[in-house]
């Protein structure tokens, strides 16, 4: 068993795709299984700004964020399909916040002045971070994981010990998945919508942070702009909702009067991969079956994009050379 491949990632979202590469760097060889191509999962309706959204303080989390940050940063630069750097604007409500934590991976985080904050707002933070725009992005890891000798397996697995039949190291990038492949009941899916809007000259990107009324964010693509949204804990339905689209635009043209009128030109939802207790990034003391050696990464909830790279360089060092000598 196991033979074909030195190792196999279960799921092609950019959490398995980053992992995919990363570890094919290390000259191993490597497959992703999937049920769905990655233009189908979850990543690809991601708004995909860099921000570690609702995830509290970890130092393993600022690193992975920061490696994060610096890979975007570096394929920005090259002309990686999709990423670009995205000037931000954070806006807070009531007193003025201490520093973000999340402030320490970036080069410059500066408190707004007075005069670019208006009522009902009192404070914010201006920024400058990746935006990937994930219908190219997406793809082009796909391209440059098949083109560097990766395999990519369609099909859809039962159990994570199923997965020995390519590689007895496995690594477990199943993202909601996991609550069934591999019994995690801490895993459960927050819904999220967003609208998307012809862009009518907006380069911002710019987030009301406190709103009571719900999750309200405003982030410019090249052709459109990504309007949300909602995060709606334990729940599966993906249809969109008429009325959370109406409360999104009414909250974001309230944010930035610029929208109104911009025609609608989609709307999408997503399951984000939430896990309480955050991400579980880990080698499987017990692996299953067949299975040498299993590491964990999932659980990212709605900072996927945000810690993807640098996750994939922690499951590397977990797997070392185990892929290279079972």
């Amino acid at each position: 068993m196991g033979g074909m491949f030195d190792v196999v990632v279960v799921g092609a979202g950019v959490i398995g795709l980053t992992s995919a590469l990363r570890l094919q760097q290390t000259g191993a060889r490597v497959a992703v299984v999937t049920a769905e191509p990655s233009t189908e999962t979850t990543s690809s309706v991601a708004a995909a700004v860099w921000y570690p959204t609702r995830t509290p303080f970890q130092a393993r989390v600022l690193d992975w964020a920061t490696r994060t940050f610096d890979e975007f940063t570096c394929q920005a630069a090259d002309g990686a399909p999709g990423v670009v750097m995205r000037p931000t604007r954070m806006l807070l409500r009531g007193r003025a916040s201490d520093v973000p934590w999340w402030a320490a991976a970036l080069p410059e985080v500066r408190a707004l002045r007075r005069e670019e904050v208006r009522y009902p707002f009192t404070a914010g933070w201006a920024f400058t971070v990746p935006s990937v725009e994930m219908s190219r992005y997406l793809p082009w890891l796909q391209e440059r994981f098949v083109t560097a000798g990766g395999t990519l397996i369609r099909r859809r697995i039962d159990a994570l010990d199923q997965a020995a039949v390519w590689a007895s190291v496995v690594v477990n990038a199943s993202g909601l998945g996991a609550r069934s492949l591999c019994g995690d009941a801490q895993v459960r899916p927050v819904r999220g919508q967003v609208v998307l809007v012809a862009n009518p000259g907006l380069h911002t990107s710019v987030r009301d942070e406190d709103n009571a009324e719900g999750s309200t964010y405003v982030h410019p693509r090249s052709t459109d702009i990504v309007l949300g949204g909602s995060f709606e804990l334990g729940q599966w339905d993906t249809t969109p909702s008429p009325a959370t689209a109406a409360a999104i635009l009414r909250r974001c043209t309230e944010l930035l009067p610029e929208l109104a009128g911009a025609p609608v030109v989609g709307h999408r939802v997503g399951l984000r991969p939430h896990r309480k207790g955050g991400v579980r990034l880990e080698a499987d003391a017990r692996p299953p079956g067949q299975v040498k050696r299993m590491v964990h990464n999932y659980g990212h909830g709605g900072a996927g994009v945000t810690l993807a790279w640098g996750c994939a360089d922690a499951v590397t060092a977990l797997v070392g050379g185990a892929a290279l000598s079972v």
